[in-house]
């Protein structure tokens, strides 16, 4: 029942016009700050084991905020390049409203799962989904060995390859992945079982998160057993019919 928080790095003076991909030295701005702050306060009760962060100042920058104060494992943040962000190639640090009258944005829209960014690093999305799931499946079983199946960790990374991520969880097409938010700033959990992911979170940018601390096993105190063995579910019967 490994739970992941990914979380969308704050606002930079590059977000939303032009593509930032992997521009060297830029950070948040202050609305960036502002936004890193506030949801850092927002989660500071989740007992998070691990914070593993893009390597992108961006994203480091909104994990290191998440980390402050923290002691333990979740009071260093860990990179991994696997969770950076898609590689655009020869569209990096190009304006949106320029790269929209390319014949390849038609089939980023479309057909994602087609593309090929241009240049020589440029990455394809599927390749790109690829290492980021995998990069979640080896940290779900590093976070269960070493902090217990019920575990709850956090991931700072872009929005590209959150929604790769959720439309896996989600049981998508790539193809469907520009159906999915994922704002600056925000919040979407997975909570990963033995036969299936649960997006129980997602785009989420306020409110109470109390709720994404995984209940007990069975057994153990705080729980009362049922025999089902669904531990962090709570009263929902989502799990057996999708609660209709």
């Amino acid at each position: 029942m490994t739970t992941l928080l990914l979380v969308r790095h704050g606002l930079t003076a590059m977000t939303g016009p032009v593509l930032a991909g992997w521009t060297p030295g830029l950070g948040l701005d202050e609305r960036g700050r502002a936004q890193a702050a506030a949801l850092a306060g927002r989660i500071a009760e989740l007992p998070l084991a691990a914070i593993v962060s893009s390597p992108l100042d961006r994203c480091v920058q909104t994990a290191e905020a998440i980390a402050a104060g923290r002691g333990g494992a979740a009071g260093t943040v860990r990179t991994d390049e696997r969770f950076g962000e898609v590689h655009y190639g020869d569209w990096t640090g190009r304006r949106i409203e320029d790269l929209a009258k390319e014949p390849l944005w038609r089939v980023v829209q479309s057909h994602p799962s087609a593309a090929t960014f241009p240049g020589e690093d440029g990455e394809s999305l599927a390749a790109a989904q690829h290492r980021a799931v995998a990069a979640v499946r080896d940290w779900n079983a590093r976070i269960a060995a070493e902090h217990g199946p019920d575990a709850l960790y956090a991931v700072c990374s872009h929005g590209d390859v959150i929604k790769a991520i959720v439309a896996d969880a989600l049981g998508l097409h790539l193809d469907q992945f520009q159906r999915i938010n994922a704002d600056p700033a925000s919040l979407t959990a997975v909570r990963y079982t033995e036969l299936r992911p649960f997006v129980v979170r997602l785009n989420d940018t306020g409110g109470d998160v109390s709720a994404l601390v995984p209940e007990p096993q069975e057994g153990e105190p705080g729980r009362e057993g049922d025999g089902s063995g669904k531990a962090g579910l709570g009263s929902s019967d989502a799990v057996v019919g999708g609660g209709a």
